[in-house]
């Protein structure tokens, strides 16, 4: 068994405010899962925790707000991620919304060439090219990681694309995604709810692990937005969608995806703790994420 190392990042500058005069509460995502014992449940070492910029709610609708935020954080991030990928640690990080992606693929491509399970309720890939409007980088991640979006977060340190998107597997996604076409067409593998229970979940994971592999990547990495899940379990999301997984369906998921050799972290997005007051939701995922990586 590898060491896992926990490493919060706890950013919500990828995400719109939630009401005039808030910001998005997944910044406390680790908080929540640490009040559910989740690292003492792993047995894991603590790795610290990348402090954001201030966020900003202003957007022009053409450029992510918190544009040079973002860059200036995911290197930040990607300088704490690296060290725990080559000191052979399981990198578990705590978010944050889904633009902590950014940051971790940089790290991962700095060290050369790694792909990507893309487990998330949607595709994320709104860009400048088949929207007339951007802002929110959380709703856009897996666009940005391939190489569409502002040239300051696709080519960060002229390493664009972070991933390449022959080696991107998406996993969750609802049958009715507007950008499913599209991505396909660019590449990315891209396996539904309804896919995955055709195939079962665990299978799944076991295929997409051991095809990453095969594409002849260095190892892979698996980004979680909870909004895979279906929102009658997790409705503490900021964008729930009808038709998810259930908790146990993560779990069979997760577990041979964390298990093969290849996997080098699991990122842990957009959960709301502000959306779950008696911390049932909390404790809930917790149990998940011990089932998959315990």
């Amino acid at each position: 068994m590898r060491e896992i190392a926990i490493l919060d990042a706890p950013s919500n500058l990828g995400l719109r405010p939630p009401g005039p005069g808030l910001v998005p509460g997944v910044y406390k995502l680790g908080w929540a899962l640490r009040s559910a014992s989740l690292p003492l449940r792993l047995g894991a070492r603590e790795a610290g925790v990348v402090l954001p910029p201030r966020y900003d709610p202003e957007t022009d609708g053409r450029t992510p707000r918190n544009l040079d935020a973002l860059v200036r954080y995911s290197r930040m991030l990607a300088d704490r991620v690296g060290p725990l990928v080559e000191a052979g640690s399981f990198a578990l990080i705590l978010g944050g919304d889904c633009s902590i992606l950014i940051g971790t693929m940089l790290a991962l491509r700095r060290r050369g060439r790694y792909g990507l399970a893309f487990l998330d309720g949607h595709l994320d890939f709104r860009h400048p090219g088949n929207s007339p409007s951007v802002g929110a980088a959380a709703g856009e991640d897996l666009a940005l990681v391939t190489g569409r979006g502002p040239r300051e977060l696709t080519h960060l340190e002229d390493r664009g694309p972070l991933v390449l998107a022959k080696d991107v597997v998406a996993l969750g996604s609802r049958p009715d995604d507007e950008y499913r076409g599209e991505v396909e067409g660019c590449g990315v593998e891209v396996v539904d709810v309804p896919g995955l229970r055709r195939e079962g979940t665990r299978s799944a994971g076991d295929r997409v692990a051991a095809g990453l592999l095969a594409r002849g990547v260095s190892g892979f990495f698996v980004h979680l937005d909870v909004d895979l899940l279906d929102p009658t379990v997790m409705p503490a999301v900021d964008a729930p969608a009808p038709g998810g997984l259930t908790f146990e369906e993560l779990s069979d998921l997760l577990r041979p995806l964390v298990a093969s050799p290849g996997a080098v972290g699991l990122e842990v997005t957009v959960f709301d703790p502000d959306l779950d007051e008696d911390g049932r939701l909390a404790r809930q995922l917790a149990d998940a994420l011990v089932r998959a990586l315990g």
